[in-house]
């Protein structure tokens, strides 16, 4: 009687567990037929983030990638709203009705200077001096659609009740657009949002990701004058930039280790013996937490108040973004991980790790190759000082943020080496993998209404006590014009790599 009694009991335990959200489980009919429906799509996915890497646009600027995405979710059915928020580049695609409401957003810019001929693991630039996707933003794009379309189709083929809403966010690199489509209340009907991105790992995590940041910057105005017949006719612009660099400096002392704040001087003069009438200092404060970010923020102005009394100039502050610390949830996390166990690492070729143990080598980095094994779920994560402008998003709405394979580890982003990767083999195979993975996931909300609410409820414990605020001034506007001259130069000769063949989804 005893070994009956012992089966029947771990039988109902491997039952129990497989069931739970976090193990490995069989998938469902809707999440076997996205997976399809992605699979099918292979080649689309690929060709899509090989066009966006060629056009290689910087922040609000991404005219031609926003084309072609919109243009694919237009033929496939979707309702799209252009010029989000008031930036040309920015969209909303809206496919089904009702509730729930889930969202999937991306960014999809590229970064300056950067300009890389995938594949080859010295530097070789597509265009000398040009930007270049030296993060892969152009596979965050590819993830993003390939899993839209895919839910779209089976939301479409069960008739299922329910809205799926698409977001491309411009000009991440500049922490820009999201956080303007919090403030203008675009996610204020959403119950929960996903967000891929791409990385050299198949992971996800929950907890407080990345710090809060406030871009400003500062306009100095004062008067010109020859610099060596009547210089003391000027008020120079430009020593009060350098004296609120150099206040700020000294103000570094008092502050807490945990923050960090950095800068460039954009414009200060025009030739020497002209003494510069305007100066723009631009900076990135960054911090834990919304309130400490600006209480540095204020310390700043203060600092500025200084350099121009003491330069008898004037100045003028331009907020250019401003976002809180993002963090992600951890009901989302544990449905994420599920398919992440459940999708399994692509299997790389011999030629795709030479090349990424190439380029270790060669970066004088740990030449580990690509990753081989799928990472456990991480949490509560440890906060990382760099930022993105999703954070507003995610103290609004419950946030799953899926990070794929699809570049080299050991490889800093914002450098040309990242660039050698996402128009590769080895990113259409990381792509593929997380379409799969961020589609069943968004399909498991659709399909289950008590994971919904699961999550809204771990939502709720995990911002207890907290109450979001923008820290964007309400009157304030995206910078439309940012990037333009860059791309209005490089844009021309980048098109001799344009791709003729454009993705179609089926």
């Amino acid at each position: 009687m005893i070994r009956p009694v012992l089966f029947h009991f771990f039988l109902i335990l491997f039952w129990f567990q497989c069931s739970s959200v976090g193990f490995a489980q069989t998938p469902g009919r809707e999440q076997e037929s996205v997976f399809q429906v992605v699979e099918r799509n292979r080649e689309a996915i690929a060709l899509l983030g090989d066009n966006i890497f060629y056009f290689a646009e910087l922040g609000m600027q991404e005219i031609e990638s926003s084309r072609l995405m919109t243009e694919i979710l237009e033929e496939a059915g979707f309702t799209v709203e252009r010029g989000l928020s008031g930036m040309p580049p920015a969209f909303m695609a809206t496919y089904g009705s009702g509730k729930p409401v889930i969202s999937i957003h991306t960014e999809f810019d590229s970064t300056p200077g950067n300009s890389q001929t995938p594949s080859l693991t010295d530097h070789t630039p597509l265009v000398e001096g040009a930007p270049g996707h030296a993060e892969g933003h152009n596979v965050n794009a590819a993830v993003m659609i390939g899993a839209a379309f895919a839910v779209k189709t089976i939301l479409e083929e069960y008739q299922l009740e329910g809205t799926l809403k698409i977001f491309g966010a411009p000009a991440e690199e500049q922490l820009i657009s999201r956080p303007y489509f919090v403030r203008d209340g675009h996610f204020d009907d959403v119950d929960i949002v996903f967000h891929p991105h791409i990385g050299s790992d198949f992971q996800t995590q929950y907890g407080l990701r990345q710090y809060a940041l406030i871009s400003a910057k500062f306009h100095f105005q004062g008067e010109s004058a020859h610099g060596a017949v009547s210089p003391w006719k000027g008020r120079d612009a430009l020593d009060a930039a350098e004296l609120m660099d150099l206040g700020f400096d000294k103000f570094r002392e008092h502050l807490e280790p945990t923050q960090r704040s950095h800068r460039v001087i954009t414009s200060g003069g025009v030739q020497p013996n002209v003494i510069p009438d305007n100066a723009t200092i631009w900076w990135f404060f960054r911090e834990s937490t919304a309130e400490k970010v600006s209480a540095i923020f204020e310390r700043a102005k203060e600092i500025a108040q200084g350099a121009a009394l003491m330069t008898q100039t004037t100045f003028t502050v331009e907020i250019m973004s401003a976002v809180w610390p993002s963090r992600a949830n951890q009901t989302a996390a544990e449905v994420i991980q599920k398919n992440i166990e459940q999708v399994g690492m692509p299997k790389w070729s011999l030629e795709e790790q030479r090349l990424a143990r190439e380029l270790q080598i060669k970066r004088e980095v740990d030449p580990v190759g690509l990753v081989t094994q799928t990472s456990s779920l991480s949490g509560p994560s440890r906060q990382s000082t760099s930022a993105n402008d999703s954070g507003d998003l995610t103290w609004l709405v419950p946030t799953g943020r899926l990070t794929f394979p699809s570049n080299i580890p050991g490889i800093a982003a914002h450098h040309w080496a990242a660039g050698v990767a996402p128009a590769t083999s080895l990113a259409h195979k990381g792509a593929v993998a997380g379409a799969k993975v961020l589609a069943a996931s968004v399909m498991d909300f659709f399909t289950d209404a008590q994971l919904l609410s699961k999550a809204k409820a771990t939502f709720k414990e995990e911002i207890a006590g907290i109450e979001f605020k923008s820290l964007l001034p309400a009157d304030q506007q995206p910078p439309l014009n940012l990037n333009q001259e860059i791309m209005d130069r490089f844009r021309p000769l980048l098109r001799k790599d344009y791709l003729e063949e454009k993705p179609r989804f089926r």
